[in-house]
C-alpha cells in the first residue's frame, strides 16, 4: 500500500507518518514545502520525502502517482495569520486542496483531509453537530469551508471517495511553540518550563475541544488504509468542554507548582466556545477512544522538556 502525507513534516502530519509506518505500510510519501514543518520531526522514518509546495502540480502529479490514499494536512494555519494575509490562506488551503484533489482523482486515489472547527464560527449552538449551520468568521475559517466543500463536490461529481475531519484544537508532542501563531497548548507550556507569565487572550473563560494527536493521527491512519468516506465533514473530537482558565490549573497539577497568568485583548476571529457532537465520528470509528487532557498534557510536557523547540 502506498499512502502520501502531504504536509507531513508538520506537527499532525509527522505524527501520522510514524502511525502509519507502525501499522504496516508498506510505503509512506511525504510532501511538505517545510514552510511550518521541520524535516527533523520525520527522521529516522523510512519514508521517500519531497520538499515541495501542493501548488506545484507536476511535482503533486508526481507523488500521488499509484497512491490507494493521500492523507491532505498541508495547509497555511492559523487565523492571526490569516487575518494578516488572506490571499496567501485561500491559495494554499483552498487552491492547494482543489489541486490534491485533481491529482487524487487522476489516479484514484482515496483523500482523507482537514477541515477546522473554525467554520463554525459565530454559530452559538452547542455542542457542534455536523448539520449545523456553517458561520466562518476568519479567512482561515472560511478556507477551510472550501476545503470541505471541494472535497465533497468532487465526491458528489466524480465518486471519489473522500473524508474531511473537522478538527478541533489538535495539541501535543512535536506541536512547535516558538513563533507569533502558535497554539495556545504549546504556548502555555513553553512559557511555563521558561518560568514566563501564561499569555490569556482575553479573559480565559473560552472553551474549546482539545484533542491529543495520538487520537486524532489513530483516526486519520485508520481512515486512509480502510479507504473510510463519509458524505459529509465529521468532527474529529470527543464532546469535550474545556476553558482556557482550567487548562491552566491542569498543568499546574501536572508542574506541580502555581502559575503567574496575563491577560490580553481577544484576538480578531477567534470563537468564544467550541465542543463537538461526537456521535458521526464514533459511529465511523468506534474503537478509536479519546486520551484524558491531564495525561495529554503531561505527554506533551515530557516531550517539550527533551526536545529543542523554543528553550535557549
Amino acid at each position: 500500500m502506498k499512502v502520501v502525507v502531504t504536509g507531513g513534516a508538520g506537527f499532525i502530519g509527522a505524527n501520522v507518518v510514524e502511525k502509519l509506518i507502525d501499522r504496516g505500510v508498506e510505503k509512506v510519501v511525504v510532501l511538505d514545502d517545510l514552510s511550518s514543518g521541520y524535516r527533523a520531526n520525520i527522521e529516522g522514518f523510512d519514508v521517500e520525502f519531497h520538499e515541495g509546495s501542493i501548488l506545484d502540480r507536476a511535482l503533486l502529479g508526481q507523488v500521488v502517482q499509484g497512491a490507494d490514499s493521500v492523507i491532505h494536512l498541508a495547509a497555511r494555519p492559523s487565523v492571526p495569520r490569516s487575518i494578516v494575509d488572506p490571499v496567501l490562506s485561500h491559495e494554499v488551503n483552498a487552491t492547494g486542496t482543489l489541486y490534491v484533489l485533481e491529482a487524487a482523482r487522476r489516479h484514484g486515489s482515496h483523500v482523507v483531509l482537514a477541515s477546522s472547527s473554525s467554520v463554525y464560527g459565530s454559530n452559538p449552538v452547542l455542542p457542534k453537530s455536523e448539520t449545523l449551520r456553517t458561520a466562518p468568521i476568519s479567512p482561515y475559517a472560511v478556507s477551510k469551508l472550501a476545503t470541505e466543500s471541494y472535497a465533497l463536490a468532487y465526491q458528489a461529481v466524480y465518486d471519489m471517495s473522500v473524508l474531511p475531519f473537522r478538527f478541533f484544537n489538535v495539541y501535543g508532542p512535536l506541536q512547535a511553540p516558538g513563533h507569533a501563531y502558535a497554539a495556545v497548548v504549546p504556548s502555555f507550556i513553553s512559557q511555563a518550563l521558561r518560568g514566563q507569565p501564561l499569555t490569556v487572550h482575553g479573559d480565559g473563560c473560552q472553551t474549546r475541544d482539545f484533542t491529543f494527536v495520538d487520537t486524532v493521527t489513530e483516526a486519520l491512519a485508520i481512515s486512509a488504509i480502510k479507504r473510510i468516506a463519509s458524505a459529509s465533514a465529521v468532527n474529529l473530537a470527543f464532546g469535550s468542554r474545556v476553558s482556557l482558565l482550567e487548562v491552566i490549573k491542569l498543568l499546574e497539577k501536572c508542574l506541580d507548582r502555581r502559575l503567574e497568568v496575563t491577560h490580553s485583548d481577544p484576538r480578531p476571529g477567534d470563537v468564544r466556545d467550541s465542543m463537538a457532537d461526537d456521535s458521526l465520528f464514533k459511529s465511523l470509528f468506534p474503537d478509536v477512544v479519546a486520551k484524558p487532557l491531564e495525561l495529554g498534557l503531561n505527554e506533551t510536557i515530557n516531550w517539550m522538556r527533551s526536545s529543542s523547540f523554543d528553550r535557549n
